[in-house]
């Protein structure tokens, strides 16, 4: 699968059509085998007990793999979303950014699947793992 959007135009490209989201994400690397990124974990993704909550570990999977598809396939802002599937396996480092690293399992004109392993930085285990489907619309 070749690259078709880097990750300067991917960033200002999320900054266009998410702009509630603005800042909160940061694509660290876009190549031919995965997506990294990063969720700038601050006091808002905090859940009691310092730890990064679900909701924001779901957010930062759920970008990710709309990243990795829309590298592959082009600006495509009505892709949504079809399933996730997300497993939490260890509580995340405090004080700490998060990263997800996505792989494309599938891409086919209507579907993409992805893999997304979401870790604290700094760590080599896995903190939660996740699978996404996203639709593409149809080319008009």
């Amino acid at each position: 699968m070749s690259i078709v959007i880097g990750a300067e135009e991917m960033a200002h490209y999320l900054d266009e059509v998410f702009p509630q989201v603005r800042g909160m994400f940061r694509i660290d690397e876009i190549s031919e085998t995965r997506v990294v990124m990063r969720l700038v974990a601050d006091e808002r993704h905090l859940r009691p007990g310092g730890t990064v909550s679900g909701p924001a570990m779901f957010s930062l999977a759920d970008v990710a793999a709309y990243v990795a598809t829309m590298s592959r396939i082009g600006k495509q802002a009505l892709a949504v979303t079809t399933h996730c599937s997300i497993d939490f396996m260890r509580k995340p480092v405090s004080g700490v950014d998060l990263l997800a690293e996505a792989r494309i399992l599938k891409l086919g004109r209507s579907l993409s699947v992805t893999d997304v392993l979401l870790y604290s930085d700094g760590t080599s285990a896995p903190v939660a793992h996740a699978s996404l489907t996203y639709s593409i619309p149809p080319a008009r």
